[in-house]
């Protein structure tokens, strides 16, 4: 029989946090704060990072002509990719991407802010001291591990706006499909990698609780 633990009252709150966070996609026509987004991003630069590299910047985009300019854009690239595709027989593929991702890649249209997560080159005194002097591996590498961070501070930033009464949802249709046109249109240097963008904003409904697997088809403990 297992012992019931009691757990202190903040993890309780954390894990309240964690379980109620939805991916929301519709919004309150309510702006949401510079000052708020600050808050926000105060929370998001605490996140662990690889030798404290802190591989992340944002963008908060709270004009919503530029809004719907980014996501005029994916749609252009996704017309642009279905086309090819159905040119290459791909019909039933085409179709599919315009119908069903489409709309899931570009959800962040009606949001009132939009943040823009970035990757920054990964530098650390390790790599310059050892890493780099030993070629210890490849230049794809590091990359990865300023997306790594970067992934983990824009989770913090969203647990953060649940938290205080926002709503956001992760999307990587512009990364996937407009990325060398959003930064040319927000001016982003070509070192930075576009991660993700968040939509944010006040909710104007809260999706239900989607299942989740089991802790015992995700966890093996090696004893």
């Amino acid at each position: 029989m297992e012992q019931e633990m009691n757990y202190p009252i903040i993890y309780e709150q954390t894990k309240q946090v964690m379980h109620e966070r939805r991916s929301v996609r519709k919004y309150k026509d309510q702006p949401v704060t510079a000052e708020l987004i600050r808050e926000l991003i105060d929370c998001a630069r605490y996140a662990p990072s690889d030798t404290n590299s802190q591989t992340w910047e944002f963008i908060a985009v709270l004009n919503r002509d530029k809004i719907k300019a980014i996501e005029e854009m994916t749609w252009e690239q996704l017309h642009l990719r279905a086309a090819q595709a159905e040119k290459n027989g791909l019909a039933r593929e085409a179709r599919l991407l315009v119908k069903s991702f489409g709309p899931y890649a570009t959800a962040f249209s009606d949001a009132p802010a939009l943040i823009i997560c970035l990757a920054t080159p990964y530098q650390s005194k390790f790599r310059d001291r050892i890493f780099d002097p030993i070629n210890l591996v490849g230049e794809e590498v590091w990359r990865e591990e300023g997306i790594k961070s970067s992934c983990l501070a824009s989770q913090n930033l969203m647990l953060a706006a649940h938290s205080i009464g926002l709503a956001t949802c992760p999307m990587t249709g512009p990364v996937l499909l407009a990325e060398d046109q959003l930064k040319q249109y927000l001016g982003i240097d070509e070192t930075r990698q576009v991660n993700m963008v968040i939509s944010l904003g006040y909710p104007a409904e809260i999706p239900g609780k989607l299942p989740r697997k089991e802790v015992d088809e995700i966890l093996s403990i090696v004893e």
